[in-house]
């Protein structure tokens, strides 16, 4: 993948993101906090964006959404790669999501 091609899949990402979150905040702006993980204030904002803007923000060669995982613990339950393994994907799905809740709860 070239540098140009890269590029345009970062854009992309952008795009896709941006319309998702804007979305979620204005079908239900509490549970869109959650799930993307962001303040109030940045929801606030991304919520009234106009698709131009929208298109010129997602059109930034830096990736604006970023993975909230950042622990083995949370990794492993999501991929199921724990050394105690459970044979219920549900219940590991539900630990990676209470421990992310517990998380988002914390930063705010």
């Amino acid at each position: 993948m070239n540098n140009e091609q890269m590029q345009a899949e970062i854009r992309e990402a952008n795009m896709t993101y941006l319309m998702l979150a804007q979305n979620l905040i204005r079908q239900d702006k509490p549970e869109a906090l959650f799930r993307l993980g962001m303040s109030e204030e940045a929801a606030d904002m991304i919520g009234t964006l106009s698709p131009a803007q929208i298109l010129k923000i997602a059109s930034s060669n830096m990736l604006l959404c970023r993975f909230r995982v950042d622990d083995d613990i949370v990794w492993n339950l999501l991929t199921n790669h724990t050394a105690s393994k459970v044979d219920n994907d549900a219940t590991t799905k539900l630990h990676a999501s209470i421990l992310m809740a517990g998380r988002y709860a914390e930063a705010m």
